[in-house]
This record gives C-alpha cells, sequence and structure tokens, in this order.
C-alpha cells in the first residue's frame, strides 16, 4: 500500500473575500497570503511615481491609475493587488465596483526583502500568463526600475532604469531621481 499525500485546500476568491478587512491579502495559484503594509520609503515611491503617473495619464486622456489595496481578479485562484495599475481607455470595461477584473494594461510592484520572490518571480509569472502588457519593478534600495514587455506570454527585460536616467515606456515618461 502506497502512501497518498494530503491535498492542501486550494482557496478561491469567495474564500479570499472572507479575509478581514484590516489585513491585505492576495491569492496566489489557490494560497491566501497575508501581505505586511509597506515601509514608508515603499509609500514614498508609490506617491511620487502614482502622482507622475495619473498626472500624464488624465493629460493625455489614456485611461485611470489605481493603488493598492486594489483587487485585480484575474481568475478564481489569483487575485492579486499591485502597488500600481493602468487601465487604458480601451480596456476601460474591465474596471468594476469592487474590483479590476481582468489585466491591466500596466502593473508596477515596488519590491521589499519580503515581497522580492513573490514579485520578481509569482507574480510576475501570472501577470504574463494572463496578459498584463507591461511590468516595472522598483527596486528601492538600489535605486533601480526594471521594464519589460510582454512577448508570447513571457516578459522580455527591455531596459533597466537607474536614478540618474529617464523611465521611457510606451505607458509614461519619468525621471527616476524623481522618484527615488
Amino acid at each position: 500500500m502506497t502512501d497518498l499525500a494530503v491535498a492542501e485546500k486550494k482557496y478561491t476568491y469567495e474564500d479570499y473575500l472572507k479575509t478581514p478587512d484590516d489585513v491585505r491579502y492576495e491569492l496566489i495559484e489557490g494560497e491566501l497570503l497575508m501581505t505586511p503594509a509597506p515601509n514608508t520609503e515603499h509609500q514614498r515611491i508609490l506617491r511620487k511615481l502614482g502622482f507622475k503617473m495619473v498626472k500624464f495619464v488624465e493629460e493625455n486622456d489614456l485611461g485611470e491609475v489605481f493603488y493598492a489595496p486594489c483587487d485585480v481578479y484575474l481568475d478564481d485562484e489569483n487575485t492579486l493587488q499591485p502597488d500600481i495599475l493602468f487601465v487604458s481607455k480601451e480596456k476601460l470595461k474591465i474596471i468594476g465596483k469592487n474590483y479590476i477584473q481582468g489585466a491591466p494594461d500596466l502593473v508596477v510592484e515596488i519590491i521589499s526583502e519580503q515581497s522580492a520572490y513573490r514579485d520578481t518571480i509569482q507574480k510576475k509569472m501570472l501577470y504574463a500568463r494572463f496578459g498584463v502588457k507591461e511590468y516595472w519593478i522598483a527596486a528601492p534600495g538600489e535605486k533601480m526600475m526594471e521594464v519589460y514587455h510582454l512577448d508570447n506570454k513571457r516578459y522580455r527585460l527591455t531596459k533597466t532604469y537607474f536614478y540618474n536616467n529617464i523611465l521611457e515606456s510606451q505607458i509614461l515618461k519619468v525621471e527616476l531621481k524623481e522618484i527615488f
């Protein structure tokens, strides 16, 4: 007789909705993962970059920008809360009353020691699989931003930008020294 492994419970969006409001969670491949509150450096970068993005998007009538915590429902086992997300005018229909239903055009994650694996591996793979066209990873310690573009369901690193660079993507142009 062989030993059978006990299957771990797979959580769904319905389970996710039952989590307490005062604790941030993400649902990744059916696993509920608590997300600790970000530190002040993270919040400062989010505020500065978000401000630049909102200004640019609104001045050019491109769509909408949202900040965490904002649920991005990808499927019943994957609901994420990216730090910043952009939805183009062409995809505004994915914006629901309570969450974004489907892949935004751009997602920005600001990594920390606690979130590095989740942001650079797990979430990056999910965003690619579900069709997020552009993915930015901000690394505060290195004062660096990596910009990825979707190419055949996989991300291709387009460019790594540093503190003195001007980040130019399909969505935005910003001097990183204004962010970091």
